[in-house]
């Protein structure tokens, strides 16, 4: 069977520096699709669509709310092509009944073990209009290692310099965070993936970054130890989100090549001051996701909160505003207070306000998340903060002797290194 794997393209913020990764879902999902089966991959984002094209399928994998509509688009062209059309991904289950609409047949959950049979329906004439095992995951121990080769790795890069590949060491997560979508998607039981067979994926991969997309790795302090010591000697640079505020894990963690993190800065405490200093301490660079328009946020908290990111000296902040994607407390809560303003997917992008705050107007609150980029960035470009920080990493990365590859015909790159330079 001909089978076309889509990636739709989505609208990116405007304050970022634009570059494009790897995805992650559709090479975890590729890895489920029998290899007798001829696959071939579209990330939307970086190569176009053929149209034209007719396979025997065309999987549709989303991942966020705002490639919703492009996903739809597409589906509804092949489907109207007589070319049957399956969905999957993160925003499919989160907009599962609305998918349904310009799709063959809707899967949701974790593919392992079970899109095989999926493929036996279709050829046989059976396919089902859903396939739903999310209250039903696959055993962690059945997670392979992610079929990577589908992708077209030279496009991946910025600026000439090889981007990060994505893997997870982990499903799942224990905590329940207001605005977060986990506890459906996932479960609350935090499921480790054997280690051995994380060093084994880590080891299959040509890439020397990594971008460990785990919800967050601080879930059990001695996994994450065990985790970090087992990777030291594959002398990777390793970017994840939060890790344990322990000197024990972040000294594992540096050893092991962890040279970032993501890491939510929530309030102007002293635990995020003391934690962010310790991350720092350990040679671990911070970016901190901040979210905007919480209850409890009038226009001097946001204000107060911008002036101590630049204070505690963060690397890089990236700023979002709360948006209520369906599945989370958000959207309950904000549905039965009628504060939601439209369902218009596109703009769920977490840059533009879509409810109703609590403490400020609409405008106010999209004025401050101008304002925090602006501020926070006013001194120093993003592309230039983020290019210190790569210069750290590359400066290790040559010490391991690892150095990045850069690619030759791009002009760029000699550029971005002289830029980074200075």
């Amino acid at each position: 069977m001909r089978i076309r794997l889509i990636y739709p393209k989505w609208p990116k913020l405007e304050h970022q520096t634009e570059w494009h990764l790897p995805p992650h879902g559709p090479v975890v999902f590729a890895a489920c699709v029998p290899p007798e089966h001829d696959l071939k991959f579209t990330d939307e984002n970086i190569d176009p669509v053929d149209l034209n094209e007719r396979p025997d399928l065309v999987c549709i994998s989303m991942m966020l709310t705002c490639q919703t509509p492009r996903g739809y688009e597409l589906g509804d062209h092949f489907r109207a092509q007589g070319v049957p059309v399956i969905f999957g991904g993160i925003s499919t289950m989160l907009h599962a009944e609305e998918t349904a609409q310009h799709a063959d047949a809707v899967f949701l959950g974790e593919a392992e073990g079970r899109f095989a049979g999926v493929l036996a329906d279709l050829q046989a004439g059976k396919l089902k209009k859903l396939y739903d095992y999310l209250e039903t995951p696959a055993p962690v121990e059945s997670v392979g290692t992610a079929r990577r080769s589908i992708l077209k790795r030279e496009l991946y890069n910025y600026r000439g310099m090889q981007m990060v590949d994505l893997v997870h060491a982990s499903r799942g997560c224990r905590f329940n965070c207001y605005p977060c979508c986990v506890r459906y998607l996932g479960g609350r039981s935090f499921r480790p993936r054997p280690i051995d067979q994380v060093v084994a994926e880590v080891e299959s991969i040509p890439n020397n970054r990594l971008f460990f997309v785990d919800n967050s790795l601080a879930q059990n302090k001695q996994w994450e130890i065990d985790l970090f010591r087992a990777l030291a000697p594959l002398k990777r640079s390793i970017i994840s989100h939060p890790i344990e505020d322990d000197l024990d894990v972040l000294k594992a963690a540096s050893d092991a090549g962890a040279w970032y993190i993501y890491q939510a800065v929530f309030d102007t405490s002293q635990y995020i001051r003391d934690r962010v200093k310790r991350y720092k301490d350990h040679g671990i660079a911070v970016e901190g996701t901040i979210l905007l328009g919480l209850d409890e946020h009038d226009e001097d908290y946001v204000k107060r909160l911008v002036d101590f990111l630049l204070e505690i000296e963060l690397d890089l902040a990236e700023f979002t505003v709360l948006t209520p994607f369906p599945h989370t407390r958000t959207w309950d809560d904000y549905q039965k207070e009628g504060r939601i303003l439209h369902t218009d997917w596109k703009r769920y992008t977490a840059g533009e306000v879509v409810f109703k705050p609590a403490k400020m107007s609409i405008d106010k609150l999209q004025e401050l998340y101008h304002y925090a980029w602006n501020t926070f960035y006013k001194d120093e470009p993003h592309a230039l903060k983020m290019g210190r920080v790569l210069k750290r990493a590359m400066r290790r990365e040559e010490k391991w002797g690892t150095k990045d590859r850069f690619n030759p015909k791009a002009d760029d790159a000699k550029k971005f290194g002289k830029a980074i330079a200075r």
